[in-house]
């Protein structure tokens, strides 16, 4: 399989481009909450969408830090646009790092995206069950059908519903011994509903509507895995988690964007001139500017190390995720505090930011059960 999906990727210039093309969108979609098609092409047109498909199958191939780094320059456009796209760049590093996709199904997906945005997300959370992470079974069933399965279930969260090609949806067999699996049921399908549920704080574009499927029939080749109950495959935390993070990391970046052109406008009559050559506004900056950069630094830190060969336990992953969200959702408090009545006006950006980047915490794995997994692990040394 040798299907060319994608362009060499380098964060640049070209990179710093499609961040102000999706910042200068990125209010619009919030306030109307429309899935971001527009934006959605120009990074398919960028090659970003495609940028984690392996070299053996023609893509790009990029690593953990260069995948933060796009993510990082997204969030600071849109981090919206960057959470739809961070899950169709993890659904294609799953497979470059551990191939488990029937091959033909996985050409035809690549074929897909060479010509056109072709957007995945793996869709597990259910109303009943939650988080997988925490356990239990999903209530999603897929039957066996004289053709192939039938998948019937309710997911919510499904990030970019309405523009998703595949939904990868995680169910288990009707068989009198139940399998778990993910089913490969494409967008459009008859069958699935999607409801409009989303009306969150923040990340308003992301469309993570909840999606209704009712015997929706799928070909026998979309099944991707089963695995028997009990039997799970461990997921790769560092691959998730960093990425995830860095999405954030680009929101702090955004609003302390706005913070320091705020700080160059704002000339008080009483002053004469900008409050950004006060010791009051400097001091916070540099404050804003080490919490940011502490967080770059632990997210593309270890993300380097991990690219290098460097074996690093998922405990890292998670305690660096966990301290790189609380001093992004710092910088930006600080900001927002600083700034008084005109940052919480939706009149600027920093009121949109300060939204965007509460949903940081709520990916799982969520933080108590990050911690409680770090504490275990050192407790035990």
């Amino acid at each position: 399989m040798s299907v060319r999906v994608g362009v060499s990727v380098t964060v640049g210039a070209d990179l710093e481009e499609l961040t102000s093309t999706l910042a200068a969108t990125a209010a619009d979609y919030d306030s109307t909450g429309e899935f971001p098609a527009v934006p959605i092409a120009a990074v398919h047109a960028a090659g970003l969408l495609t940028a984690t498909v392996a070299r053996e199958y023609g893509g790009a191939g990029i690593g953990l830090a260069e995948q933060c780094r796009v993510l990082a320059a997204l969030g600071e456009g849109d981090p919206s646009v960057a959470l739809i796209t961070a899950m169709t760049l993890l659904a294609h590093a799953k497979q470059a790092r551990a191939p488990h996709w029937p091959p033909d199904l996985y050409a035809r997906v690549l074929s897909e995206s060479a010509q056109r945005p072709t957007l995945l997300n793996a869709v597990r959370v259910e109303p009943d069950l939650g988080s997988p992470t925490r356990g239990g079974l999903p209530g999603t069933v897929a039957r066996r059908t004289a053709n192939g399965w039938s998948v019937s279930g309710h997911k919510r969260f499904a990030t970019g519903a309405e523009g998703l090609s595949y939904f990868l949806v995680w169910a288990r067999t009707d068989e009198p011994a139940p399998r778990v699996g993910t089913f490969a049921v494409p967008g459009g399908s008859a069958g699935i509903e999607i409801r409009h549920e989303w009306r969150q704080l923040g990340l308003r574009a992301s469309g993570s509507h909840d999606v209704v499927f009712t015997d929706v029939a799928i070909p026998r080749e979309n099944l991707i895995e089963v695995l028997d109950q009990g039997a799970r495959t461990e997921p790769d935390i560092s691959g998730i988690a960093l990425p995830l993070a860095s999405i954030y990391l680009g929101v702090g970046r955004a609003a302390q964007r706005y913070f320091h052109r705020f700080a160059w406008e704002r000339v008080p009559a009483n002053l004469g001139h900008p409050v950004a050559e006060t010791e009051r506004f400097q001091r916070i900056a540099g404050e804003i500017e080490a919490l940011l950069a502490g967080a770059e630094d632990l997210l593309l830190g270890l993300a380097g190390r991990i690219d290098a060969g460097e074996p690093v336990a998922a405990t890292r992953a998670l305690g660096a995720r966990a301290l790189a969200d609380r001093q992004v959702l710092d910088a930006v408090q600080l900001a927002l505090r600083t700034l008084g009545n005109p940052g919480l006006s939706q009149h600027n950006p920093l009121e949109r930011h300060f939204r965007d980047v509460q949903s940081a915490a709520v990916h799982a794995p969520q933080e108590d059960v990050a911690l409680r997994t770090i504490g275990r692990e050192v407790l035990r040394t």
